[in-house]
């Protein structure tokens, strides 16, 4: 499903985030990247999701070169992705329901389906009886959950997340830890970059490890 071949992302000589990574992710399965902070793991999962563009070296996507896309194909590849970063990006003028209904009314998803979507999305992430509220009135926590049902309102076949515990206390972090594992559950492959592994390793199949841009055996 998501394939490196030596892929390098340089941002100038001397400025290397990755240097000819490779590895392969199967269909439904939950990884998790780990590594020093600067060592690449956002670049990684930007990469994925076509935000940033590899230097040398193939990513593929579903059998899609996403290094390769023309621009007005990336909007394709995002719809099968559900991306969770550490800039939430929530929209503070909107409640929970408008911010998760938003992704679907920019994919033209007719109005009602998208309803019926949204607050399905809520209800995964235990929102709904908050639907009608602002994000500057949702903890941290549930400002996370938030991001997470906005992600997965369309039902992506990927979840990409970035630190998705950062700034959590103990509970809330492992309510969304939790939350990643009932995704992962039916079928959603997964990748997460954390400093926290004791929080998803008893649900990951396995671990990547960055060093300064390099892939650890």
């Amino acid at each position: 499903m998501i394939r490196f071949e030596h892929v390098s992302r340089r941002y100038s000589a001397d400025k290397v985030a990755l240097s000819d990574v490779s590895f392969s992710v199967a269909s439904g399965e939950m990884v998790l990247i780990g590594g020093h902070s600067g060592a690449g793991k956002t670049t990684l999962l930007k990469l994925i999701a076509a935000i940033e563009h590899p230097t040398s070296g193939a990513i593929l996507v579903n059998g899609q070169n996403v290094g390769k896309l023309k621009r007005a194909a990336i909007p394709y590849l995002r719809r099968n992705l559900g991306l969770v970063f550490q800039d939430q990006k929530l929209l503070f003028d909107r409640n929970a329901f408008e911010n998760v209904m938003l992704p679907l009314a920019i994919a033209g998803f007719p109005p009602k389906e998208s309803g019926k979507r949204a607050r399905a999305a809520l209800d995964k992430v235990g929102l709904l009886a908050r639907e009608k509220a602002l994000p500057v009135a949702l903890s941290g926590g549930e400002q996370q959950r938030l991001a997470i049902a906005r992600a997965v309102v369309s039902r992506p076949s990927i979840l990409l997340a970035d630190e998705p515990t950062a700034h959590l206390d103990a509970e809330n972090a492992r309510d969304v830890a939790a939350i990643f594992h009932e995704f992962n559950q039916v079928g959603v492959t997964t990748l997460i970059a954390t400093y926290e592994d004791s929080l998803f390793s008893p649900y990951a199949s396995r671990r990547l490890t960055l060093d300064h841009g390099v892939l650890k055996a």
